[in-house]
């Protein structure tokens, strides 16, 4: 089972987020690329979540909210 990745880590910065380990910056292991992957919060912003394929429409401005 793949490890669960946290919305907002304190600092994103500190992890390489390229696999399962989520190693150090400074001590990856994997040897998946010579640079870390960045966490999806460095990339697009706080509301990264509202983004992608599994995004949500806002609803229209006549459609009435559940």
């Amino acid at each position: 089972m793949a490890a669960k990745i946290p919305l907002h880590p304190g600092h994103p910065e500190r992890i390489c987020w390229g696999c399962e380990k989520f190693c150090p910056a400074d001590a990856m292991r994997c040897g998946n690329g010579t640079d870390r992957a960045q966490h999806p919060v460095e990339l697009w912003g706080p509301d990264w979540m509202n983004f992608g394929l599994d995004a949500q429409d806002p609803p229209s401005p006549g459609e009435a909210r559940s």
